[in-house]
Order: structure tokens, then C-alpha cells, then sequence
């Protein structure tokens, strides 16, 4: 390997003189029409992407960024080469960067491409510059390295040989041990320790005037004076207040519109009170974005990160933050058998540098799942429950652990819905603790969010998870389920009766699903009863769908049920009865150990012993016993307040799962029992709470009924300030009336020549990822070509964090999405001017969806979800004083009735394409020059 330098190549770059020469092996750039390919020499030429892909097919392996993108958009199952993206996620583990030329320029301080070939010459100096930080490590760093390379090379990684060379380290013995060592990243890590309980919270309250003044210090003397924010800030002071009654929460619905500050608006009342009363505030959001704005917005309280490290903590469900146990039996694994450990070595080199050891999220990059698969990075997460807590030999560094210890004390615990509502829904915090004050910001997801977890679903995947993890590994030495009996462990000697019990649950379970389930109950009956039941769930799906040959999820009611499902289901109902009762019996014993053994447990074990306890009650409680109720409700009633289905769920026509549904017709029931009544304070706040449908009372009544608060002992205190833009002279709103809605060819060009007109920055949203694909496969390579990427969701093979991120930086791309990611895409100015929904966002006809609107008033109940969704996207598009942008709807279906979704003021106008694009080009580019 050689380096080279030249003199043109210099005069583009900040640090000329310290910068390495670019790599000198062959680079290549893929676009969906042509490629980019730089020689090892620098010289660069661009070719059609069919040539690209028969240079690949022949032999060639180049430097790319993000190795299934470029195979994607080369139209390939995969390729050889070297993703620069490894390299990077191995010599600058931790730090961000965007998959993509333009985010490797960034992170690495180059000066960005000026052009398509000048992207794959910037790939070669990107590779320079990881190598050369490599040459720059010192001893322990060189060291370490070196030891996950040597491994790596064993495995066939591609960037070995350059990597260990720019270490000098070519030969093992530099290590001193074997390369193992290097990845055995545990043993550097910190230990927490057991503190003494913390004391209840104290009932100091926060008024009105003490939350203006807490905000006045977060915004700081020379800040706009923004009159709506201290408004709302005292609004919701309102909930930091001591409640009067059990079960009657102080609560606030606060709708705060776009721009008003509501995030310091919260905060000034929740920090003042966590202070006042040294208590805990819980912050619950639904996306990462909103997390990472939290976070860094209390930057402004707590300047000294120490410091703020101890009164703030980012927190997450146990299935987002590495196993430590997970991986050492992965590691040994690969050692063993010599499997692929270059994912494995990427994550070790991660986890090493990581603040959190969330994954995905925190400090690791979504787009390594893409390169290193799912088995080396995210199933090597808690997702199966299987934590052994102090019985794991990690457990004094387990990243969960620590997090969950400094939430204890913590001020602010920043968490998200799915967390807080799992956590209710089990009956108690993980750590112990119920948090007494919550904000829900991002409200208006909590209704979908309770949903999900207040759900039960008797399905094949579910069924099999359970007997995995009361079983452990079943004929597959690679698995790392170690079952109850692994979980339990040295405990059996404390009780006479666990071993017994321990046997009887084994037993019970082989009646659950095994391993290769599905394809025996397609062909047959099945193995044990739980297969026989799902079998024949199965044949009545098919039997009934109205469109048994559809891509995905396909179902049928409950009525009726077909004869041999009946009976099926009279069989697998005792075998349930059968594994709860053991279950129910150790989850007993294990609970009276902690009154017998009361003066020999220590701390830790007794937290173990409880968690252990605290499982099994909750699978037989809320699993088994509801599986039990649903089962029987084939031959007796539905309970009134569910709905019940069943469903073959499908992947591009293949069954993945089969399964009985049970939801709440309106989730905010629980979500009010478990949730809200135990809380002293709760906050729900949006920019979107409302729908907009004219009448202001109806408004606001359904706003608390999808809160919860309708159910509540008092009614909330109502807020609502509105957002400080000018929305009729910074938007346009323009309904489309001469495209074809079901002629894909007129929608894609309508996307198209939109797109353009914006000059990118533009979002299109869809309602069904088939017409998703089928537009942007007609499109892409004119976008390409005019000097517009575009990226899709479903499509290009990154992430949508990744895909997101791109869009927000790279103000000429354009991004395609399934109208699932409005929410997600929150980015400022330029980076976003333009959203196209492809057509009214109706909600799909589901068996569920059935239900509730004949519960919630029938087509009432569609239009109010319609006005939401359309005010959530629209939401998007001005996020900061002077932004622009044009929203466009291909439909025009668009009933007036809808109009209520935008702001006042905002006009709707139906005009024809070739008006449409005329104004969004002349709007657009009027704000730009204001």
C-alpha cells in the first residue's frame, strides 16, 4: 500500500498541509443511473450504472459508502469492497457521521465534493484520513486496535490489511496476548455500586410565577421575549402542585403550536420542582430526535456536564442497550467456530467508546446494523427477556443497570412513551419506582402508544417466545437463551420446592410452539397443541380473507369460528392452565424467600429474587390469563371493551406469524387506570392535541378523551397558546385536481416535476410502500440526473434515522416515505420546503379500525384522524422564524371539511399542476431571496 499526494487535490482542503494523500485504491460512486469511478491514480470517470455493475461483476472492489445502499441502486443482491464506512466505524468508533460522501466530509473536517466524480475521489481521501488516525494512536489505543484488526483479518474483513499496516502491526505478537483480549471490552468498564434508598419526594409546590421566573434563567437576559412561552410554562405549573385526592392527578392538556419554546416551557416548572422537592421528573417522548432536543436544551441548566450527567438521564427500555452477557457468548462463539467477527469487532470497538450502550440510538450509528447485520448488533440487546440480573457476572458494569441506578437520583429522566407504558402495564417501574410526575410531551401518540402496549396478542411468535424463554436453547448451540432454570440458578438451594417446580414449568412448555413452527402448521397440524390451534387459526384466515393472495397481513373476524378451531382451541386452553400454575407456584416461593431469608439477603440478590418473581407473575397475569380469556371467548362473548381478530401476517406473500388479536377499543382506559391515577402530576402537550373540526368544546373533549383524561376524577386543566409564525405568509396549501390518483405514471410525474420546482428539500408521503417503490423507481434517475438525490424509505437499504439524517443535512435531496415518518422528519430552514401527501390519509380498513368507529361516531371518527394527520405533516414545514413552504395534496378528494387541519388564515386553493408547480417555484423562491 503506498500513499500519493497532489498538488490540485491540496488547494480544495482546509488543512493542507496536514492532511494525508488520498487512498490509492479504485473508489466508486453509485447513483441509480450513473457512477462515479476514481483509478488508484485519482483520475475520475463517470459511466452508466450498468457498466459499474459489470466492472463489479468482473472483479473489481472498490472503495464505496455503504455497501447494500450501493448494491441497491446497481441493482445486485451485494457486493465486494471496502465501505469506508467500517473503516470509520473502527478508527473514529462512537462519533457521528452520515452515511454518505457529504457526512464523511463533514465528520472528517474535508472539504465537501464539488461534483458526482468528486465524491469518489473524496472516498479515497476519507480512507486517508481514518488511516492516518489509525497511524496516530497511541500505545494502549494501538494496541486494542490492532487486537480487534488481527481478528478481523482472521474473518476475511478487507480493511485488515491496510489497517494493521497503518498500525504497524502486521505481525500478532505486537499484542502481547490473543486478539480475543482486545474485544473483551467489559473489562475497562466502570462499576456502579448500591446506594442507600431514596428518601419520597416532598410536596413543595411550583406556582405560576415561580416557573416564569425558572424560565427567565433557562433563556438567559438577551433572549427574544417570547410572552406565549411563559404563558404555557405557567400553565403547566399547574401539575407540579401536591394533588388533593388518591387517584386524581393534577393534569394538563397543553397544546402548544409550533415555535412557542414548549420544551423549556416544561422544563422550567419540572427542574424547579425535581430541585424544590429532590424528586424525580419523567420527561416521555415518541421520537429520539425529541430525546436528543430535551437533552441538549438542558445544556442551558447544568453548564457542567459532571454535573449534568447527575441530575439528567436519558433512559430507554432494557431491549435498547447492550448486553454484556449477550456479547461475551457471541464473542466465544466466533472464537469457537470462527463465524463472521467483523460485526462483532465493530461493536466491540463501539461499545468500548459508547456513553450509554444504547443500540440502536445514542452514540451508535444505525447504519452499522445495515453492515453488520442484526445478529452482531441488535440481538445482542435484552429482547427476549432474559437477564439473569445479579447472576450475571456483568452485572456491576451492565449499562441498563447503571442507567437505571442514576435515574434513581436524577432530576430529569428523559424516556419515551413505550418505556413508561410498559412499565405501567407490568405494574411497577423496572428499578422499583412509579415516577409521580410526568409530561408526556409528543401527546398526540399516546393513544397509538397505549394501544400497542395494552394489546395481547396469542400468536405462533409469541408463543415460541415464551417457551424460549422458559426453556432456554433448544438444539442450536449458537443460541444464548438460558431459560427460567439459568435465571434462577444457585437460588434452587434456598427452596425445596424450585427444582420440582423448575420441572414442572419445562414440561408444560413443550406444549407451546418449537423451533420451525411455521412451516409444520402449513403443512400440517402440527406438534403439541399451541401448533394444532394455530394451524387451524390459520386455515380460517385463508378460508375467509377477503384477499387471501395479498403482499401483506391478511384477516378474519373472530365469528363463527370453524368447528375444528373450536376444538383446537378446547385443547390448548388447559395446556395454558397447565404451565400458568407452576409458574404462579415459583413465582410464589421465590416471593416468600424474601420474608424467610430476610437477615441473609443482601441487596442485590434480594432485587434479583424480586425481578425473577415479578417476571413470572406478569407472563401468567397479563399472558397466560389473558390468552386463557381469549381462547374461551370463541365459545362465550368478546368482553364488550375489546375487539378480537385473527390474522396471518405476511412479508411480500410469506407468512411470517399467525395469531389471535385482542386490543382495547379505546386504549386510553388502561392507559388512565395504570397510568395517570397513580401519578400526583401529569402534563400531555403537542403542537397537534386538537383536530380542528370547527367546534372548539368538541375539540377539546375529544382532545381528553385520546389523552386519557376524560377518565379522570376532575378534568384537566386546558391550555392552548398559539404558535408565534405567520403561517399566511410563510405557507401555501395547494389540492391538485387534474393527476390521477391511480395512475401511478401521472403521480410519479407530478412528484417529479414538484420536486424540481422546490429545488428539493422535499418530502413525499405515501400511504402504501407498493406505490412508494413504484414511484420512486420511476423518478430516480431523472432526479439523479438533475442533480437532485433521492432517497426512500423501503428502498435504498439504510435506516430511517440514516435516511432522516441525509434529508436534514443535504438541503438539495428529497426524501420518499410511508406517511409513518412525518413525525420523524424534524428539520430546519432550506432542508425541508415542500411536502407532498400522495393521497388523503384515510385510515386503514382494519377489523380494528372497525371497531372504533363504531364506538367513536362512525365517520366522525375518520375525519378527526384524517385532520390530525394532516396538521401533524403540515407541522413539519415551519420549525423556525423565516421559514417557507408549500404543502400539496394529489387528491382531490380532499373534502372542505378538512380545512380545520391548518391554521387560520391558511387558504386551501385547487388548482391544476401546472399552477401548482408555477406558485410553489415562485413562493419558494420569494422566501429564499426575503
Amino acid at each position: 500500500m503506498r500513499f500519493w499526494y497532489s498538488r490540485d487535490m491540496s488547494s480544495a482542503l482546509p488543512k493542507a498541509v496536514s492532511r494525508p494523500p488520498p487512498f490509492d485504491v479504485a473508489a466508486l460512486a453509485a447513483g441509480h443511473s450513473a457512477a462515479a469511478l476514481a483509478d488508484p491514480s485519482g483520475a475520475c470517470e463517470v459511466i452508466p450504472a450498468t457498466e459499474a455493475a459489470q466492472r463489479l461483476d468482473a472483479g473489481l472492489e472498490p472503495v464505496v459508502c455503504h455497501l447494500p445502499a450501493t448494491a441497491r441502486r446497481l441493482r445486485r443482491d451485494s457486493l465486494a469492497g471496502l465501505d469506508v464506512l467500517e473503516l470509520f466505524a473502527f478508527a473514529r468508533p462512537a462519533e457521528p457521521c452520515r452515511p454518505s460522501p457529504a457526512g464523511l466530509a463533514e465528520a472528517l473536517d474535508l472539504a465537501p465534493a464539488p461534483d458526482f466524480a468528486g465524491e469518489a475521489r473524496l472516498l479515497q481521501l476519507a480512507a486517508g484520513e481514518l488511516l492516518a488516525d489509525l497511524a496516530g494512536y497511541g500505545p494502549e489505543e494501538r494496541r486494542k486496535a490492532a487486537g480487534a484488526a488481527h481478528m478481523m483479518a482472521l474473518n476475511g474483513w478487507r480493511w485488515a490489511p491496510y489497517v494493521l499496516r497503518a498500525l504497524n502491526a502486521e505481525e500478532p505478537d505486537i499484542l502481547g496476548g490473543s486478539p480475543l483480549e482486545a474485544l473483551e471490552v467489559w473489562r475497562a468498564l466502570p462499576e456502579w455500586s448500591e446506594t442507600a434508598p431514596a428518601a419520597a419526594a416532598g410536596n413543595h409546590a411550583v406556582s405560576p410565577a415561580d416557573a416564569r421566573g425558572r424560565l427567565a434563567e433557562l433563556v438567559g437576559p438577551g433572549a427574544e421575549d417570547r410572552p406565549q412561552q411563559a404563558d404555557y410554562a405557567s400553565a403547566v405549573s399547574h401539575a407540579f402542585v401536591p394533588r388533593s385526592r388518591e387517584d386524581h392527578p393534577q393534569a394538563v392538556l397543553a397544546e402548544a403550536g409550533t415555535g412557542t419554546g414548549k420544551t423549556l416551557g416544561y422544563l422550567a416548572p419540572a427542574s424547579l420542582w425535581a430541585e424544590r422537592n429532590d424528586g424525580t421528573v419523567w420527561i416521555s417522548t415518541y421520537t429520539r430526535n425529541l430525546q436528543r432536543q430535551i437533552d441538549h436544551e438542558l445544556d442551558r441548566l447544568h453548564a457542567d456536564p459532571a454535573e449534568k450527567a447527575r441530575r439528567v438521564v436519558v433512559r430507554k427500555g432494557r431491549e435498547n442497550y447492550l448486553c454484556l452477557l449477550n456479547y461475551e457468548e457471541a464473542l466465544n462463539a466466533v472464537s469457537g467456530r470462527s463465524a463472521n467477527a467483523v460485526g462483532l469487532a465493530l461493536v466491540a470497538r463501539w461499545a468500548a467508546a459508547s456513553r450509554s450502550g444504547e443500540i440502536p440510538g445514542g452514540d451508535f450509528p444505525g447504519w452499522l446494523v445495515d453492515l453488520a447485520g442484526r445478529r452482531w448488533t441488535t440481538d445482542l440487546a435484552d429482547r427476549r427477556g432474559e437477564c439473569i440480573y445479579a447472576a450475571c457476572r456483568h452485572y456491576h458494569r451492565c449499562y441498563i443497570e447503571k442507567t437505571a441506578r442514576r435515574s434513581r437520583r436524577a432530576d430529569i429522566v428523559i424516556a419515551n412513551h413505550a418505556l413508561v407504558l410498559t412499565q405501567a402495564a407490568a405494574g411497577a417501574a423496572e428499578d422499583g419506582q412509579s415516577p409521580t410526575r410526568l409530561v408526556f410531551d409528543e401527546g398526540h401518540h399516546l393513544f397509538d402508544a397505549a394501544d400497542s402496549t395494552f394489546a395481547t396478542c396469542l400468536g405462533g411468535r409469541d408463543c415460541a417466545e415464551l417457551r424460549h424463554w422458559l426453556i432456554g436453547a433448544e438444539g442450536s448451540r449458537r443460541s444464548r437463551a438460558r431459560g427460567v432454570e439459568g435465571r434462577i440458578g444457585d437460588l434452587q438451594v434456598l427452596d425445596e420446592a424450585i427444582p420440582g417446580l423448575i420441572g414442572e414449568i419445562r414440561a408444560a412448555a413443550l406444549a407451546l410452539p418449537g423451533p420451525n413452527w411455521m412451516a409444520r402448521i402449513r403443512e400440517g397440524p402440527g406438534q403439541g397443541a399451541a401448533e394444532h390451534f394455530l394451524h387451524r387459526v390459520r386455515e380460517q384466515v385463508y378460508a375467509r380473507a377477503a384477499d387471501s393472495g395479498s403482499w401483506y397481513d391478511i384477516e378474519t373476524d373472530i365469528i363463527d369460528p370453524l368447528p375444528e378451531l373450536v376444538e383446537a382451541a378446547q385443547e390448548f386452553g388447559p395446556a395454558i392452565g397447565r404451565l400458568a400454575s407452576p409458574m404462579k407456584a415459583l413465582s410464589e416461593s421465590l416471593s416468600s424467600l424474601l420474608d424467610r431469608e430476610a437477615r441473609q439477603l443482601d441487596t442485590v440478590l434480594r432485587n434479583r429474587i424480586e425481578s425473577i418473581a415479578r417476571a413470572l407473575a406478569v407472563r401468567v397475569e397479563d399472558q397466560l390469563a389473558v390468552w386463557q380469556s381469549m381462547l374461551n371467548s370463541l365459545t362465550d362473548e368478546t368482553p364488550e371493551e375489546f375487539v378480537e381478530w385473527f390474522c396471518v401476517r405476511r412479508f411480500q406473500r410469506d407468512d411470517v406469524d399467525v395469531a389471535m388479536h385482542r386490543h382495547w377499543i379505546d386504549p386510553m382506559e388502561p392507559f388512565a387506570s395504570r397510568v395517570l391515577e397513580a401519578a400526583h402530576g401529569v402534563v400531555v402537550t403537542s403542537a397537534t392535541l386538537r383536530e380542528g373540526s370547527g367546534d372548539v368544546e368538541a375539540d377539546w373533549l375529544r382532545a381528553e378523551e385520546r389523552a386519557g383524561m376524560s377518565r379522570l376524577g376532575a378534568p384537566p386543566l386546558r391550555a392552548q397558546v398559539a404558535s408565534p409564525f405567520d403561517y399566511e405568509s410563510r405557507t401555501r396549501v395547494f389540492v391538485v385536481t387534474d393527476v390521477d390518483r391511480n395512475d401511478r405514471r401521472q403521480v410519479a410525474a407530478a412528484y417529479r416535476e414538484l420536486f424540481l420546482a422546490a429545488g428539493g428539500g422535499a418530502l413525499g408521503l405515501f400511504t402504501a410502500v407498493a406505490r412508494l417503490r413504484a414511484v420512486h423507481e420511476l423518478i430516480v434517475q431523472e432526479m439523479e440526473a438533475a442533480g437532485y438525490p433521492l432517497l426512500a424509505q423501503h428502498v435504498d437499504g439504510l435506516d430511517a434515522a440514516s435516511l432522516v439524517d441525509i434529508f436534514r443535512a443535504e438541503e438539495r435531496s428529497c426524501l420518499l416515505g410511508t406517511d409513518a415518518m412525518r413525525d420523524g422528519v424534524d428539520v430546519p430552514g432550506r432542508s425541508l420546503r415542500l411536502i407532498v401527501f400522495e393521497r388523503v390519509p384515510w385510515p386503514v380498513p382494519t377489523i380494528l379500525h372497525r371497531a372504533r368507529r363504531a364506538a367513536f361516531g362512525g365517520a366522525r371518527y375518520d375525519d378527526l384522524i384524517v385532520r390530525l394527520r394532516l396538521k401533524q405533516a403540515f407541522g413539519r414545514l415551519v420549525r423556525g422564524e423565516g421559514d417557507s413552504g408549500v404543502f400539496v395534496l394529489l387528491d382531490p378528494r380532499l373534502a372542505a371539511r378538512f380545512a380545520g387541519a391548518f391554521p387560520d388564515g391558511v387558504e386551501i386553493r385547487r388548482i391544476g399542476l401546472a399552477d401548482a408547480l408555477a406558485e410553489t417555484r415562485r413562493f419558494l423562491e420569494a422566501g429564499r431571496d426575503a
